[in-house]
């Protein structure tokens, strides 16, 4: 048997009050549809079919600049319901597939090992249509599954049609699906529309019962994976589910969090074991963090790589590199391109940007390192600044091994400090400084020079 699946993404989100599509509105980092998208992926035989409708085109470039070209789009030109949507894909899917997987665009929560649960109930019982549906309290708009005496599911009514009586039912259709797929597309044409004037697919159900074929029905054990997202008091529901469920795991691998509900972990994140995150800590992006590590409290990594053994407290980086061995912070600035090599230290209020610090460079606190080159063991004291920006420009900076450079030294690129070169406090330094050299004044001049032969 084979499996095409079909993801519904088109849409208005008219309740998110918002100009961005409701299944490109962000959870932990990514787009919603991005979640329904990467389970669905797993299971099917061919690349998924997504149908768009609002905001088809940035819904699209998103999905492309994501996934690459191999997904196709079905264009649903008016949003007349879910069954309508379904139909606007019928000429891509027909034929990919001997059971189609319908699943929705806004569902970020729904597992890909439940999907596949789903399927194997489905393919076991000979059902024509598998469903999914949850137990619970609360509602959020979806609709009430109508068993009979029997307990055998009878049809599914949406809320909006629903009698007083079934909106008294806590049993509630999660929507996704999996159909035969010699069935569903005549099926389709069989819907009747609704007072509103829109083909609900949730009538397939009641359709296939009155048919005398069989209906199945897959109970999830969290009914957070039910959770549809149609406000912005759902979508931060959602994340709240999604960060524990992530945060849960992370411990059961190994690594310790303090106040767990005060950290963020998205999706994209590896870390080893013995990791320790405290509390108000954010991880985001590609970022990694090596064994033995800890971070926070009040940190945030975004695209970030921690080696092992470092210590990061009240700072943020991004798209930065850490050796192991590092310590960092509190109140350290690491932007884009900067890399601290095995045990640098970087203290209070430290910011660098697209610089490289040497094996055991010291840089204290209250000091900028942009564009430049820092050797080995190099001492930078507390306000030196690179004045790596010309208005125009930016110039580099290089620093030889076992630099001492002064208190609130001026480095004004393009300039070279040579190795075991020394600059005294205050220094305004506007040429080259050669190996074995102090320089003082503004701008710098010859003090000294060490005689390597003492």
């Amino acid at each position: 048997m084979s499996l095409t699946a079909i993801i519904l993404a088109a849409g208005h989100g008219k309740r998110m009050h918002s100009a961005v599509p409701k299944t490109l509105h962000p959870l932990l980092g990514q787009p919603l549809v991005f979640y329904a998208i990467q389970a669905a992926e797993a299971l099917a035989d061919t690349p998924p079919i997504v149908v768009v409708g609002h905001g088809a085109q940035a819904v699209q470039e998103a999905i492309h600049a994501r996934f690459g070209d191999e997904l196709a789009f079905a264009l649903q030109t008016e949003q007349l319901g879910t069954g309508h949507a379904v139909q606007a894909a019928q000429s891509l899917a027909e034929g990919r597939g001997s059971q189609v997987l319908i699943t929705f665009g806004d569902m970020p929560l729904l597992r890909r090992e439940s999907l596949e649960e789903l399927l194997k109930l489905h393919q076991s019982s000979g059902a024509v249509l598998t469903m999914t549906s949850v137990v619970g309290d609360v509602p959020r708009g979806a609709g009430r599954v109508l068993r009979g005496s029997d307990s055998t599911v009878r049809a599914i009514v949406e809320e909006a049609v629903a009698t007083p009586m079934q909106l008294a039912i806590n049993e509630y259709n999660v929507s996704a699906y999996c159909i035969e797929a010699a069935w569903l597309w005549p099926a389709l044409g069989r819907i009747q529309p609704s007072p509103k004037g829109e083909y609900y697919l949730t009538d397939l159900v009641e359709i296939a019962v009155k048919e005398g074929r069989k209906v199945q029905s897959y109970v999830l054990a969290d009914a957070d994976e039910g959770q549809g997202i149609n406000t912005r008091v759902d979508l931060a529901d959602a994340e709240a589910a999604l960060r524990k469920r992530i945060n849960h795991q992370w411990m059961l691998d190994g690594v310790t969090l303090l106040d767990p509900a005060t950290i963020t972990i998205e999706p994209g994140v590896i870390l080893e074991t013995d990791v320790t995150l405290y509390p108000g800590t954010h991880l985001r992006g590609k970022t990694r963090v090596g064994k033995g590590s800890s971070i926070g409290p009040d940190t945030t990594l975004f695209d970030t790589v921690v080696g092992q053994d470092c210590t990061v407290s009240y700072s943020v980086a991004e798209g930065a590199t850490l050796g192991n061995h590092v310590s960092m912070g509190p109140f350290c600035h690491l932007r884009k391109g900067a890399v601290l090599q095995d045990h640098v230290h970087l203290g209070n209020f430290g910011e660098v940007k697209d610089s490289v610090l040497g094996e055991g460079v010291k840089m204290g606190h209250f000091s900028y390192i942009g564009n430049a080159k820092v050797g080995k063991n190099v001492n930078i004291s507390a306000g030196v600044i690179t004045c790596n920006y010309d208005g125009k420009l930016k110039h580099p900076t290089e620093i030889g091994d076992d630099a001492f450079v002064g208190s609130d030294t001026m480095l004004v690129a393009p300039v070279k400090i040579g190795d075991r070169a020394r600059t005294g406090a205050g220094s305004v330094v506007t040429h080259d400084v050669p190996d074995d050299v102090l320089v003082i004044g503004v701008p710098a001049r010859l003090r000294e020079r060490k005689d390597q032969s003492e």
